[in-house]
């Protein structure tokens, strides 16, 4: 592949260029939980996707190496929770490797399905896993949504060039 008159520098496929091409497209801000063998595990997630309304079903993306893998591989249930913009520090903490993220500044409570289920975020859902497919060095799992709220007030975080930002008009 060459470099074309008016496109720019043009790069071969790397995981560099993915990352660079991914910072500059916006993406809401989710968590994802499960209940673990010894405690809640969560995880940040901006690959979550509407995949079908009848049923309604979503799908989103895990590291096979993250921390939160080995629940999310053997769990039947999920939480998926839709992060406001005054909640940047929690997206933080639960991308953040390594931290407590179910610690004392995280307020959540056990929800349907022993599901960890995180207050005051914009919306909630609980899902059943129905999939886990290989990516490369991912996991796409699919996941059909039993119940959920989409009440919580206030607008939506998303992510964008490296960093948690509110959304603009």
């Amino acid at each position: 592949m060459t470099a074309t008159s008016g496109l720019g520098t043009t790069q071969l496929a790397s995981p560099d260029l993915l990352r660079s091409v991914f910072r500059r497209h916006a993406a809401g801000v989710a968590v994802i939980t499960a209940r673990g063998e010894t405690g809640p595990v969560g995880f940040t997630a901006t690959s979550l996707t509407s995949v079908s309304a009848e049923p309604p079903m979503l799908s989103f993306g895990i590291g096979a190496g993250a921390s939160s893998w080995p629940a999310i591989s053997t769990t039947e249930h999920v939480g998926v929770h839709i992060l406001g913009e005054h909640q940047q520090s929690l997206a933080a903490t639960f991308a953040r490797s390594g931290a407590d993220r179910f610690g004392p500044s995280t307020a959540w409570r056990e929800g349907p399905e022993g599901v960890p289920v995180l207050d005051d975020v914009l919306a909630w859902m609980v899902c059943r896993i129905v999939g886990r497919v290989p990516a490369g060095d991912h996991r796409i799992v699919l996941a059909e949504v039993l119940l959920g709220d989409p009440t919580g007030p206030g607008r939506p975080l998303v992510y964008h060039q490296g960093r948690f930002n509110g959304l603009r008009d």
